[in-house]
Order: structure tokens, then C-alpha cells, then sequence
């Protein structure tokens, strides 16, 4: 049931006078429900609370934290057809798409759970004294991750599942011991509530201390920079623009204690399609491209908006049905009126830079806050001269640049902002022959993509999702997969400690029966 208070520990709260609601994109009207934005004395007691169980929480050992984890995940499950109806009427996406949002919802915890579980996750390392070492003696070290602290997570627009209240960003920074303020999305306040319910839930259920999760609404960016100015925040979580990342960047940076922002945020995710591919591939390709354009209504954070390709006859038809095929899709609702808004704006932007061609706009009339698809077109030396042509269009809009041959390619390529994603289009003989562009693009982004579409991020633990600033603020990071743990900790060595009080994890026995490095030896076998 939404109550649209926050949740302050396993408390609701509602002591502020300022009121907000979420809107239905699809119907074009305001959800009933009213939501209460948090007070300056609601965050102090979510952040309080959080610092306070976190004395409890960092100790709390990998079965205990898997317990939760998976309780989380049966507690979302149990939310049923209410968190699916509520998603759809925030969000104006399809019941299909909120099933699969809520599958790898439930996937991710899942995996947190038997990663943290099992153990090893801790990089536990030990070098044995050596007290007969001349000149000197060498004293026993041993070195682990520890968590950080308090995580505020910032939900986000596109994602209200996979990336907000139980995303990836809680998930990860619960696993790894630190307790977790999520900073709502506005525009999906009631599926947050009921995910945050389902979190509070579950450490009730499996003991976890009071303030281990607590859930703040907030309808500006007030509450949201408070949390990031409070001293007992450790670290941040952000999936959003470049501005948005950037301005808490920037406020953590100017804290007296600076603490890190993980920050994941625009990307234009470049596509190169080599010459021979594009011949012999051309009507497939464009198709396959203008779907994953318009996938989701270009609102994901891998949305192919930059193709590139070297001036010939086999570009010119590519463009040409890329325009024809993207045109025949109809168009679909975008999240709420902001973003179509902002698509407009930032699509009119584009489209009115000088030497740019429009190749394929949707003219028919639409419903109300549906997304017109658009393909447009420059050649290579107006891109590079141009820097707004460089900017992200969140939506289904992508330009093709024509370049004038293999070493422009290289420089625009070079040129580009961090990206997420960079994708080549090959024959299995050709790539080899552009060593130096592939070489270029790999400098540029944090996966690469053979012969396929960025739009979709894989959860495993080989994925990275991040990459060079601005698509991160830390490309040596992931947002995806167990690894991203390893942003909420930090190594912790122990010098000379007796063996007694050492943790589990370091300790002669190993108890936890976890693989450790040895004297330079990975091995699980006690000392």
C-alpha cells in the first residue's frame, strides 16, 4: 500500500508541509497518490540512523547479508500485480518491459547474495612475519575490503527497477556491508515506496539493525544535495545527465571530508561500420539499427546515437534506409512530460546546427508525450569542427557521420567524450585493416561490441558498465555486475594483530574456507 511518506529506518514519516505527485505519461494525467517531501530533520535522522547501524551492519557476516539480500528479492516478488501496475502508471512503459525490469531486479540481489555468500569477494591477502629476516624483521600483514560507510543512491529516471530503490547501486552497496539512503525519483515516488517497503521488510525479517535502508522522497534537487553534504555520508550512487552527476561531483568534492561519487551519466555510445560490412550487410543493418534506436523509446543509457562510417556509394543507401526503416516504427511513449521535453529541445538543438541534414523525421501526429524519431546526417569535417554535434539526444534520435576516410575516422573517434559503449561492424577479414580506429574507440569506452547492438547490459561479472568521464566520473569501475562492489569499500590491512582478533576472514583457520592469497600463494588452506 502507498502511503507516500518516507521511510525513515523502518519508520514512515511525513513531518514536511511541501507535497508532490507522479504523472501518468500515458493517459497524460497526475497519479492520485500524494507524496511528502523530507525535511532537513527527517534526512539527519535517515543518515543518523544509517551511521549508527552501520557499527552493526559492517560486521554482520556474508550468510547473514545473503539472507537479506534474498529475502529483498522474495519480498519484491511478493509485491506482485501493485509494483508492475504502479511502474506502468509512472512510467507509461509496457507491463512486459516491467516484468523484465523486475526479473533482473531480482537477479542482481540474487547474485549479490551468493557472491557475498561464498566470501573470497574480500581479496583477503596475507604475508606471514618473518622475524629471522635480516637486516631487518618482517611483521605480519594481512589486508581485506572493508565497506565504506553510509551510500546515498540516487534512483533513476529510465530504470525505476534495475537502477533505483533495490537497483544495482543498493544492491552492491548492501552486499558489501554499508547501509543505504535511496534519494527517490520523483517521477516513480510509488514504485519506490513499495520497493522500499518490501527492503524494510526484509531486515526486519532477518534482523538486520534499524537504518541499515531508509527512503527519501523529494520532489527538486534540495533534499538530494543535503544528503550529499551530510558528514556521515560516505559515498554516493548516481545513474542520471551529465549535469546532475557532475553538480553532486562537484558538492562532494567541496565537502571538508570529500567523499566519491559514483557517477554514471551521458553517452551517445559511437557505432563504426566498416566498409565491406556496410556493403554487404546494408538493408539487415539498417533495419537492426533502427530498433535498437527507437528500443524503449531511446530512453536507455546505451542508445546507439553516433554511426560512423567512411564516404562511399554503400553509406549513402545505408543512410537511406536507415531513414525508411526507422520511420516505418511507430512511435511510443516517453517517461513523463520533462523528458520528452527535453528531448525536443536538445533534438531541435541539433537539428538547427549549421551543415546538418535531417534524413528522416516522423511527421504523423502523435499522442501526447510520444517521442518523434529522427535520423540526421553530417559530413566528418563539420562534426569535428562543431562540438554540439557531440552532445547526447536522450531519445530515439541518432546522426550519421560521413567520413572522408579511415584516418578522420581515427581523429573523430579520438575526439569524442568518454562513452559507455563503442561498437564495430565488421566482416571477420576487415577488421584487422583498422587497427588504429579500433585501437582509437577501445581509448574511448568501457565495452566494445563486435558485429552487434549496444542497447542491452548484460548482468555478469565480466560486464563493465562505466567508462571514461563523462559516461562515469570512474572508469576504473563497473555499475553492472558483482564486481561493482568494489566501489563501496576500501582495503583495510592489519599489522602484528593477534590471531584472536582478527576477522573471520583473516584469521590462521580460515574459518570461512575462503581462497586467499598466501605469501603470494592463492589458496584456501589454513595457515
Amino acid at each position: 500500500m502507498i502511503t507516500g511518506k518516507n521511510y525513515i529506518g523502518n519508520q514512515l514519516s511525513a513531518k514536511g508541509s511541501k507535497t508532490y505527485k507522479t504523472f501518468n505519461p500515458q493517459l497524460n494525467i497526475e497519479n492520485d497518490p500524494v507524496y511528502t517531501e523530507a525535511t532537513l530533520e527527517e534526512i539527519d535522522e535517515a543518515v543518523t540512523l544509517a551511521s549508527n547501524a552501520f557499527k552493526i551492519f559492517r560486521t554482520v557476516s556474508g550468510q547473514q547479508k545473503a539472507e537479506f539480500l534474498n529475502t529483498i528479492a522474495d519480498e519484491i516478488l511478493d509485491l506482485d500485480d501493485e509494483l508492475i501496475k504502479t511502474y506502468c502508471s509512472e512510467t507509461g512503459l509496457p507491463e512486459g518491459r516491467a516484468k523484465g525490469e523486475r526479473g533482473r531486479t531480482i537477479g542482481q540481489l540474487r547474485s549479490f547474495a551468493q557472491f557475498v555468500a561464498e566470501g573470497s569477494w574480500v581479496d583477503a591477502t596475507i604475508d606471514t612475519a618473518q622475524p629471522d629476516r635480516k637486516p631487518m624483521p618482517k611483521s605480519d600483514i594481512r589486508k581485506m575490503l572493508i565497506p565504506l560507510g553510509p551510500v546515498v543512491v540516487f534512483g533513476a529516471s529510465n530504470f525505476p527497477l534495475a537502477y533505483s530503490t533495490a537497483g544495482g547501486d543498493t544492491a552492491a552497496a548492501l552486499a558489501s556491508g554499508c547501509p543505504v539512503i535511496v534519494k527517490s525519483h520523483p517521477m516513480h515516488a510509488g514504485t519506490g515506496e513499495l520497493v522500499a517497503s518490501a527492503i524494510v521488510k526484509a531486515a526486519e525479517k532477518t534482523n538486520m539493525p534499524n537504518g541499515v535502508f531508509s527512503n527519501i522522497n523529494s520532489s527538486g534537487i534540495e533534499v538530494g544535495t543535503h544528503l550529499v553534504k551530510h558528514p556521515r555520508v560516505k559515498a554516493i550512487g548516481f545513474t542520471g545527465s551529465i549535469k546532475g552527476g557532475r553538480t553532486l561531483y562537484d558538492l562532494a568534492a567541496q565537502r571538508e571530508e570529500p567523499i566519491p561519487v559514483f557517477a554514471e551519466m551521458g553517452s551517445i555510445n559511437p557505432v563504426v561500420i566498416l566498409p565491406e560490412a556496410l556493403k554487404n550487410q546494408n538493408e539487415s543493418l539498417a533495419k537492426t539499427y533502427a530498433n535498437s534506436i527507437t528500443l524503449g523509446t531511446g530512453q536507455f543509457c546505451t542508445n546507439p546515437g553516433l554511426i560512423l562510417g567512411i564516404k562511399n556509394e554503400a553509406l549513402s543507401n545505408f543512410i537511406q534506409n536507415l531513414a525508411d526503416e526507422i520511420i516505418q516504427i511507430e512511435p511510443s511513449c516517453m517517461l513523463h512530460p520533462n523528458i520528452i521535453g527535453a528531448y525536443q529541445r536538445k533534438k531541435q538543438t541539433a537539428i538547427s546546427q549549421p551543415h546538418l541534414s535531417v534524413v528522416a523525421s516522423y511527421e504523423a501526429d502523435v499522442q501526447t508525450n510520444y517521442a518523434k524519431q529522427a535520423i540526421t546526417t553530417v559530413e566528418g569535417k563539420t562534426f569535428l569542427d562543431n562540438p554540439a554535434l557531440h552532445q547526447e539526444v536522450f531519445g530515439p534520435f541518432s546522426m550519421v557521420v560521413q567520413c572522408e576516410n579511415a584516418n578522420q575516422l581515427e581523429q573523430i573517434i579520438s575526439q569524442l567524450e568518454g562513452q559507455l559503449t563503442g561498437t564495430v561492424i565488421t566482416e571477420p577479414y576487415e577488421a584487422s585493416k583498422y587497427t588504429d580506429v579500433i585501437s582509437a574507440l577501445q581509448n574511448r569506452v568501457g565495452r566494445i561490441i563486435y558485429n552487434g547492438v549496444p542497447t542491452g547490459v548484460e548482468v555478469c561479472p565480466s560486464m563493465v558498465h562505466g567508462g571514461p568521464y563523462p559516461s562515469s566520473t570512474d572508469s576504473r569501475f563497473t555499475a553492472v555486475g558483482i564486481h561493482s562492489i568494489k566501489r563501496w569499500v576500501r582495503p583495510f590491512s592489519y599489522q602484528d594483530w593477534p590471531n584472536e582478533l582478527l576477522p573471520d576472514e583473516l584469521k590462521n583457520e580460515n574459518p570461512l574456507e575462503i581462497s586467499r592469497l598466501v605469501n603470494n600463494k592463492q589458496t584456501s588452506d589454513k595457515l
